[in-house]
């Protein structure tokens, strides 16, 4: 019984949330790409499959999810405005997404007064708690995993509109939809996320480098 009553109740959640997402316009195609965008999508696309959502299940707990700098995807918020309610699309604290996600609700974002007035000015409260949908309403400064295309919207409509984001708790899947550079722009942990980057590469290099000296040995 509880279990049946824990899918009706994500069943309903998933049904308001893709309601709400469909509504949005189609958001136009952004400029050209820089040389490192290009790059950093394309290598996104290489390391994931062509349609993941159906060869695979859904990610609910968001543990095995990556962000966009291609890392492990970290919380979002667990506790959205002290309401023990956690964001994203499964209520986990995640920007998990999956087949059921229409919305792709994988944007990590800080939103403010203005970015909740836009919202609701196109057909999306995002202020008025619903408590059938697990929803606590949100309020300047609270931090909740927004659907992709409605951060493009806002982007598209006035570039200050778009809320600040969190890159190491943004999803992976938001790529298809936003170059990495805006997202940089936009980021809070802008220099947490360069530095944990640099580690990375730096890393990288010194594996190259290793590799690269064990081949020569054996030519």
């Amino acid at each position: 019984m509880n279990c049946i009553l824990q899918l009706s109740i994500s069943a309903l959640i998933g049904l308001f949330l893709a309601v709400i997402c469909l509504q949005i316009k189609p958001a136009r195609a952004f400029a050209p790409a820089s040389s490192v965008t290009k790059l950093r999508i394309a290598l996104h696309a290489a390391s994931s499959d062509d349609d993941d959502d159906t060869e695979h299940e859904d990610d609910v707990s968001g543990a095995t999810s990556t962000n966009v700098l291609g890392t492990k995807m970290e919380c979002c918020c667990a506790n959205v405005g002290n309401t023990n309610i956690g964001t994203g699309f499964y209520r986990n604290g995640f920007c998990s997404t999956g087949a059921q996600d229409l919305g792709r609700h994988t944007v990590c974002v800080q939103v403010t007064d203005e970015f909740l007035s836009f919202s609701k000015s196109v057909g999306n409260d995002l202020s008025t708690p619903m408590p059938q949908y697990m929803f606590p309403g949100l309020k300047d400064g609270d931090i909740w995993c927004l659907c992709a295309q409605r951060w493009v919207q806002a982007y598209q409509m006035k570039p200050e509109l778009a809320p600040k984001l969190f890159l190491r708790a943004t999803h992976e899947k938001t790529l298809d939809y936003v170059p990495f550079d805006i997202l940089q722009m936009y980021a809070v942990d802008r220099e947490e996320a360069e530095a944990e980057k640099k580690s990375l590469d730096d890393q990288r290099a010194k594996l190259e480098k290793m590799i690269s000296s064990d081949a020569k040995e054996f030519e």
